[in-house]
């Protein structure tokens, strides 16, 4: 019996099922479109390094580590604990589900994966090693076709647009065809900073649905949100950042622990004893379990296995913003399979505008909304306009006027509304070009700060979605920012 058991725990031809603590698949929680994984689409990850797990090993087409530390990412052997970030941020988006059976699959489980290491001497991430990072995926974007690029991670200082690097060179990768989305961090005292606070990024927060379906259960992470020393408002979404799954770093402790907790939960009766005498120290329980009887055993392994949080074999759940990043990353990766031709602008454009905004919550924290994930497919799927930016961008000066510019093919009728037009709601009308994209125009203005809001079909006053300067109206929304110098 025993050997068959050894035999069980060392081939993983043991159970790879979900146990009673299970958390809800992430296809589930944002109803994704199946039809879509990311076949086609490459996603590139910066982060504290990765290790080769079953989930995603044989879809790296490219590895590069910034310190040079690790030279090959498949003759990794050994996992590091700087490993363990990177590889579940990998899975919660790409991952193929491969030691659950499939059940906690990754939204984009086809695509692509070019991975960047960018700790330093033991797990140590820096702006430098981030700017390393960045140029490395700058200088190989068309290498390796990079469509979208995930970063949860943060540098070390809180500064300007202007005077970070970082940024910088995440506005360059934008330009040049690549989205990008940015864990918000997960300090509700503060607000985001580079690189969540460059202006065209996707910053993401955070909330949490209780292992429920119902949107009642929803609540807020507690995420980095408010504005940023630019005057930017973030961050644009918030996404699952409570109750992910994710794996348990294989050839660790903790994976030998939770497969042994999950034999024991899962033995038959007739084997349990004989089990658990076998394996209690293994499974990291008190030695005198043994002497209780098998009902108060079960309780205590149960037990150990809420502590650690584990939801299957080989998989705990997680939480942070560091996973609500790169799930939203998988969303996009749909989105570019659906349509290949859109640009990143195109689709900000659609994530922030499907997003559904969470009742009674405050709208700083949650910037647009929660993340719909088959809402933005669709809309993906659908759209004929690409939304370059020389013709979708916050407000610029043409020929003497301050042009605006609005794009949502739902809209039939959009105002301009503000205090340089004393607020008056069908004063200045937008027209919509062949692009797709409507427009309006102003005579210059004296310098100063102007308030102003879009009036849609109507009936929906809205922010500016192409521009991040926004403050508070105190009806529970925002007036965008126009700044005149």
């Amino acid at each position: 019996m025993l050997d068959a058991i050894n035999f069980q725990t060392n081939d993983h031809r043991h159970s790879h099922a979900q146990n009673r603590f299970a958390v809800i698949p992430t296809a589930d929680k944002l109803n994704a479109d199946l039809r879509f994984t990311g076949r086609g689409v490459c996603i590139a990850f910066l982060d504290s390094g990765f290790y080769p797990h079953t989930d995603f090993a044989d879809r790296v087409i490219a590895f590069h580590d910034v310190g040079a530390e690790e030279k090959s990412f498949h003759s990794i052997r050994e996992p590091k604990s700087w490993h363990w970030h990177g590889t579940q941020t990998v899975t919660a988006c790409a991952g193929n589900g491969a030691l659950s059976d499939g059940v906690y699959r990754g939204i984009a489980s086809d695509a692509k994966l070019v991975l960047v290491k960018v700790s330093e001497g033991g797990g140590r991430i820096s702006d430098e090693s981030i700017e390393k990072g960045l140029l490395w995926i700058l200088l190989n974007r068309q290498k390796y076709d990079i469509r979208v690029l995930n970063m949860s991670l943060g540098g070390d200082m809180d500064v300007s647009f202007a005077e970070s690097r970082i940024n910088q060179l995440a506005e360059e990768l934008i330009k040049q065809g690549v989205s990008i989305t940015v864990a918000a961090g997960n300090s509700s005292e503060s607000h985001s900073i580079p690189p969540a606070n460059s202006p065209s990024v996707i910053t993401v927060g955070g909330y949490g649905d209780e292992n429920q379906f119902s949107n009642e259960a929803f609540e807020l992470y507690h995420s980095n949100f408010g504005t940023t020393i630019d005057g930017l408002v973030k961050p644009e979404i918030i996404a699952p950042a409570m109750l992910v799954a994710a794996p348990i770093l294989p050839a660790t402790e903790d994976y030998a622990v939770a497969e042994t907790l999950s034999l024991l939960a899962n033995a038959p009766d007739y084997a349990f004893r004989l089990l658990l005498d076998e394996y209690w120290q293994k499974a990291g329980l008190p030695d005198y379990i043994g002497f209780h009887g098998n009902d108060s055993a079960r309780a205590r392994i149960e037990e150990k296995l809420q502590e650690r949080k584990v939801v299957a074999t080989h998989y705990q759940h997680v939480d942070g913003t560091s996973f609500a990043a790169p799930i939203t990353a998988s969303v996009i990766a749909q989105m570019l399979e659906a349509n290949p031709g859109l640009t990143p602008l195109a689709v900000k454009n659609i994530l922030i505008s499907t997003a559904q905004k969470l009742a009674g919550q405050p709208l700083i924290r949650q910037g647009y909304g929660v993340l719909n994930a088959n809402l933005a497919v669709a809309l993906a799927e659908r759209e004929t306009h690409f939304l370059k930016a020389e013709n979708f961008a916050p407000p610029r000066i043409e020929n003497s006027k301050i042009v605006f510019f609005y794009h949502d093919d739902r809209a039939a009728s959009v105002y301009l509304v503000g205090d340089f037009n004393d607020w008056k709601k069908r004063e200045t009308q937008f027209t919509k070009s062949a692009d797709g994209v409507w427009r309006a125009a102003i005579n210059g203005l004296k310098p100063g700060k102007y308030r102003y809001k879009f009036f849609v079909n109507d009936e929906v006053w809205t922010e500016d979605a192409s521009h991040g300067l926004k403050e508070q109206d105190g009806f529970g929304g925002f007036h965008s920012i126009l700044i005149v110098k």
